[in-house]
């Protein structure tokens, strides 16, 4: 329950930071060009409001809703989700959106698709800037990598070291490389720390990607980084910097065999192998009746000798440029495997996206999730699909090209349509998560 309420508490804060700056984007560039702003709302608000706000002197109320799927800015003279028709039918007012010129017009829609992407940008170079990049290249984790079932079925081993994918090595630095690595044709390992192996994969392989076990992790080997007073590790002596490397007659090259070997031996007095230093010791121990020792494992990047690089203040502005590019190519490259029945079973809602975060809380990784989700927010809302900013952007295009505006009452219809659309679409992607949760 705990880590439930974690992950929701952080899918909730990236979600309204980013609703935030998108929406804030067409309310800045609507106020540039003096359009009247009549409402700013984080999520939306049928029928009753949670909090709301409106200064003096101001024409615009600020507000909190309670349906959290998004937030909008209602500005006036303009066909949106308020779906308010009695304005529309008032004569234009100098400060509507529909007296603009379409260049300024196409300025507030594009307003909040910019915002996200540039907020994506500053997360990265955040993350350059007071994290640095560190990464454990694959050829140094020297156990190898734990594969999800999809991975086995491609050819992977448990175990195997990756080498290189079409020849080239495998830059972790790339935030894309995964998704390059399962678009080559040939991915090279060591398998068994003596045979190198080519591995062919299918044009399809990247739609074995499982939103829920993902792809791979890295094998972890089994060090203790210290051990809780009074649980059986302690009682058995283990000590800081062992590594455990059998339990029994079962060896334990990583984390997973020994979770497997402890619960076969649950309650039970065994025998555990150790390194300690140069020497190796057998020390009788025995597990709690769930498999458990009590001990702390020591983190992939204490273990894995890494590669840490350090970026200044102004150093980190161009990264976070790259990665931010790096990854939205990346996202958009790999949608073209949603029109797949693959792909499609894959798409997630709520539920899918908040497990991408850690059960735990981790700054790292909250900022990191923010950003990718970013992209995500900013490229969907460029999509042409009414009721979306690229919707709007595209009617506005036409009026450009041929000089026609199309008719409030045709806009009003394509709202209707798109906003019918993405309704049915949330319910598809939430009904995917409730399926692969309790019958899957």
């Amino acid at each position: 329950m705990e880590s439930f309420l974690i992950k929701a508490l952080q899918l909730i804060a990236a979600l309204s930071l980013l609703v935030i700056i998108h929406e804030f984007g067409h309310f800045l560039w609507a106020r540039v060009f003096k359009i009247r702003v009549e409402k700013f709302y984080l999520f939306f608000n049928p029928w009753f409001t949670l909090f709301k706000w409106k200064p003096k002197k101001s024409d615009t109320e600020y507000g909190i809703g309670w349906l959290p799927l998004g937030g909008y800015v209602k500005i006036a003279g303009m066909v949106d989700e308020s779906m308010d028709k009695e304005q529309m039918a008032q004569p234009p007012k100098p400060d509507e959106f529909r007296v603009k010129p379409a260049w300024q017009r196409l300025l507030v829609m594009t307003g909040g698709v910019l915002n996200n992407f540039i907020l994506a940008i500053i997360i990265y170079a955040g993350i350059a800037w007071y994290w640095g990049e560190k990464t454990i290249p694959y050829q140094n984790a020297y156990e190898g990598m734990d594969f999800a079932p999809a991975a086995i079925e491609l050819g992977f081993r448990n175990g195997d070291i990756l080498l290189s994918a079409d020849g080239r090595e495998i830059n972790q630095k790339d935030r894309g490389h995964l998704f390059k690595l399962l678009e080559s044709k040939t991915v090279t390992v060591l398998r068994n720390h003596r045979d190198t192996i080519d591995i062919l994969l299918p044009k399809n392989a990247i739609e074995q990607l499982d939103a829920e076990q993902g792809f791979m992790g890295y094998r972890i080997p089994v060090f203790v980084n210290k051990v809780v007073p009074g649980e059986p590790a302690a009682k058995a002596g283990l000590q800081p910097d062992d590594r455990i490397i059998a339990v029994g007659d079962s060896l334990t090259p990583s984390f997973g065999e020994l979770s497997r070997a402890l619960y076969l031996n649950g309650g039970r007095n065994t025998t555990v192998t150790l390194l300690r230093g140069n020497d190796t010791i057998s020390v009788a121990v025995t597990p709690t009746a769930d498999g458990k020792l009590g001990f702390e494992l020591k983190k992939p990047l204490e273990i894995f000798e890494c590669d840490t690089t350090r970026y200044g203040f102004l150093e980190s502005i161009p990264v976070g440029v790259t990665n931010g590019t790096e990854m939205l190519v990346t996202y958009v490259g790999s949608l073209k495997h949603i029109f797949s029945k693959k792909g499609a079973e894959s798409i997630g809602g709520f539920g899918a996206i908040g497990n991408m975060f850690p059960a735990k809380w981790n700054w790292l990784t909250f900022w990191e999730m923010t950003a990718f989700l970013s992209i995500i927010l900013a490229f969907m809302n460029l999509l042409p699909i009414p009721a979306l900013d690229g919707g709007h952007v595209a009617f506005l295009l036409w009026e450009v090209i041929t000089r026609r505006k199309p008719s409030d009452k045709f806009l009003e219809k394509a709202q209707m349509a798109g906003m019918l659309f993405l309704i049915a679409l949330l319910l598809y992607a939430n009904f995917n998560d409730i399926y692969r949760f309790f019958i899957k």
